[in-house]
């Protein structure tokens, strides 16, 4: 909490502003804690500053968040050995209704584990570019100021990152067609058919698993098909779930106790990338549905 009291007038302006806030940090920086300590800070910049010199606060406040944001990332980038490039993106899980919205691309695409993992491999500069201006509708000249660039320069940055993006992020599958992936590859795994599950793992299909013991990455269609067909969970129950927007699905053991969660992203009409959290301290800590 920012401890802002809802009386005084910059505590209201602010308080109006912080889930857009929030919104800009996350797509930025992939961590919804990470994004509530920048809007923090954001906080407390605003409040050792003199309201009489901010004449656009909507605009002073994005700039700070994105200031901040930026020598997070950068920070980042001078640490490999604490690279956020091997953690998972924090996953949001939700009821899957079954009733495929039409809306439901836009939202995988929009805010989805596919677009945070692909912002992943843009450059500081190149994603709060991209993020800021693309996702925010923020002007190229306001970006420059954060990043100490020319407006041109600053659209060429947004541009190169979109091209990346774009280039990385094939057109995903339509929702329902999500969902029967993702149904024929659980059928397969559950019944030992390694042929079926190759049918349905993109050859370059990326397996990242979260355990108490840290992230393991597994490569490649035979080498994910074959860890899936020789994995025996017993889970007692299981449900299809929405994770990020995403199709999912989370398991149980008889007691109720989660197991794992899982996310799919589909391309193409086959899974390219699974997320799965397996880690019991981290399961315990995420909301999740009752088992169905």
């Amino acid at each position: 909490m920012s401890g802002a009291n809802p009386a005084d007038p910059v505590d209201e302006a602010f308080e109006a502003q912080r889930d857009r806030l929030r919104a800009v940090a996350h797509r930025m920086l992939g961590s919804h804690a990470d994004a509530e300590d920048v809007v923090q800070e954001a906080w407390l910049r605003l409040r050792r500053q003199d309201p009489a010199t901010i004449h656009n606060l909507a605009g002073w406040l994005t700039t700070v968040v994105g200031r901040i944001s930026l020598d997070v990332l950068r920070s980042r980038q001078a640490r490999p050995e604490a690279s956020y490039d091997d953690r998972l993106p924090e996953l949001v899980v939700t009821a899957d209704d079954g009733l495929a919205p039409e809306d439901d691309v836009t939202l995988a695409d929009s805010v989805g584990l596919a677009l945070l993992v692909v912002l992943e491999s843009l450059r500081p500069s190149e994603r709060l570019a991209f993020v800021l201006h693309d996702l925010f509708a923020v002007p190229f000249d306001e970006i420059g100021r954060i990043l100490g660039r020319s407006a041109d320069a600053t659209k060429m940055l947004a541009s190169r990152a979109r091209r990346k993006v774009r280039g990385t992020g094939r057109p995903a599958s339509a929702g329902r067609e999500q969902r029967e992936v993702v149904q024929a590859f659980l059928a397969a795994a559950r019944h030992g058919d390694f042929e079926g599950l190759l049918r349905v793992l993109d050859p370059e299909v990326k397996l990242t698993v979260d355990t108490p013991g840290g992230v393991v990455v597994v490569l490649g269609a035979t080498q994910v098909a074959a860890g899936a067909r020789l994995r025996r969970q017993q889970a007692a129950r299981g449900r299809a779930v929405l994770v990020n927007g995403l199709p999912g699905f989370v398991s149980w053991f008889e007691d109720g106790t989660p197991l794992s969660v899982m996310a799919f992203t589909v391309v193409d009409g086959r899974i390219a990338d699974i997320a799965v959290v397996a880690d019991p301290a981290r399961l315990a800590s995420m909301d999740l549905p009752d088992p169905g």
